[in-house]
């Protein structure tokens, strides 16, 4: 075995008397544990709800988004989207007209944002698989039907079981103003509630659907869209996406953009990954501070300790090899603090995640507990900080105060 890391073991967990040494010694790995325990709970947890809100915004969000570089809509081009569904790769697509328009009942309006969509919507979304109340129906035989969400419903006070249609008021596109009738500057329509939808604030309060041929009318749309959502395969790769989004690219041409999820909210994904990196060096901060536990640890250690530097240096042993022992005995107080606070982290993380025995504080969100999402990334992460932490914290007492010892 070797020699330092030996003498270093005995000094940490010797079985024979305790000392104070050994006290202040097992409140540095305390110390440690804690923190290390911490920073990974607050990683896994914001792992999770960084899954969960791009789960949330995937079943909105398409694959790919196909938008005019100027303006707000175009003219539908069949042969382009006949060629559209034969690149290699993708599985569908979807058209959506998407306008604001004024939602009034008996008692409340509200101006939300209508997305006409055709039929065969929700094979390209993940909306209908998030429907708080109903169902997501938008067409039967002899009526249009509209899904808002859960934000809008609840300002208008209506749902599925509101038996009286919802107003719809939308600008004419080709009209005068009209002073004395300003009624006749709006094209209206009514449609009932066939479902509420339940995906996150920002979509809640926005969004309202109605069927393609439903907003054409009301919105004077002749053989127009505002843009094309796409569904790729999902087996596809990252790099093979990718492609794909270039051959959509490339068949639209310069007039349009073609954008992939992150492109879509490229602001998000960037606040979340940079709220991430703030989070764990503001934690291994935190965990800084407490290794200063350490260096007092050491420093009460080689004072105590002297006697025995003496002993050694008699028995042959140099500076370098004493030096070690005691650097050894600090990276000893924080590996031993970092594997127990990982192994705790990751108990109390499986433990949230089978039971879910921390609860949610905010009533009627989509979760009931709080998410959490173990990564290898994080743990290796946090275990390598918390060994460098411990390396620095011992090489200080154990560079400069054993000076005054071994001579």
């Amino acid at each position: 075995m070797n020699f330092p890391f030996f003498v270093a073991k005995r000094y940490l967990i010797s079985k024979k008397s305790k000392s104070v040494i050994n006290i202040i010694s097992g409140i540095s790995v305390a110390g440690v544990t804690v923190g290390t325990m911490a920073l990974f709970v607050v990683l896994s947890v914001f792992n999770g709800f960084d899954g969960l809100i791009k789960s949330l915004f995937n079943s909105f969000d398409p694959d790919i988004k196909i938008l005019p570089l100027e303006g707000k809509n175009f003219e539908v081009d069949s042969a382009i989207l006949v060629s559209l569904s034969k690149i290699d790769g993708v599985l569908c697509y979807a058209t959506v007209i998407e306008e604001e328009a004024l939602l009034k009942t008996n008692e409340r309006q509200y101006i939300a944002t209508i997305k006409g969509v055709s039929e065969n919507y929700i094979d390209v979304s993940g909306v209908d698989t998030m429907i708080y109340e109903g169902e997501f129906l938008l067409q039967s035989e002899q009526y249009p039907f509209m899904v808002v969400g859960y934000g809008v419903a609840t300002f208008l006070s209506a749902g599925v079981s509101y038996n009286t249609p919802i107003k719809v008021f939308a600008p004419k596109r080709k009209a005068s103003v009209d002073m004395l009738n300003p009624e006749n500057d709006f094209n209206s329509e009514q449609i009932m509630i066939s479902g509420v939808f339940n995906i996150q604030k920002e979509f809640n309060e926005k969004f309202v659907f109605v069927p393609e041929s439903f907003a054409a009318q009301l919105l004077d749309y002749e053989n127009k869209i505002s843009y094309i959502e796409v569904k790729l395969n999902q087996n596809l790769s990252d790099s093979e996406s990718e492609k794909v989004r270039e051959n959509i690219e490339q068949l639209m041409g310069k007039n349009f953009e073609v954008k992939n999820r992150y492109q879509q909210n490229a602001a998000l994904y960037k606040i979340m990954q940079s709220e991430k990196w703030i989070i764990f060096l503001i934690l291994s901060f935190i965990l800084t501070i407490a290794s200063f536990n350490v260096v007092g640890s050491l420093a009460m250690l080689i004072i105590d300790k002297k006697a025995d530097i003496a002993t050694l240096r008699a028995l042959g042993a140099n500076e370098k090899s004493i030096r070690k022992i005691f650097l050894m005995e600090g990276w000893l107080i924080s590996i031993s603090g970092a594997v127990i606070g990982l192994f705790l982290g990751v108990t109390l993380c499986f433990t949230q995640k089978m039971l879910g025995f921390v609860p949610f504080p905010e009533q009627g969100f989509i979760i009931q507990e709080y998410p959490v999402e173990m990564q290898l990334f994080d743990f290796l992460s946090v275990f390598a900080v918390v060994v460098v932490i411990g390396y620095i914290a011992a090489w200080y007492p154990v560079r400069y105060i054993t000076k005054n010892y071994i001579s």
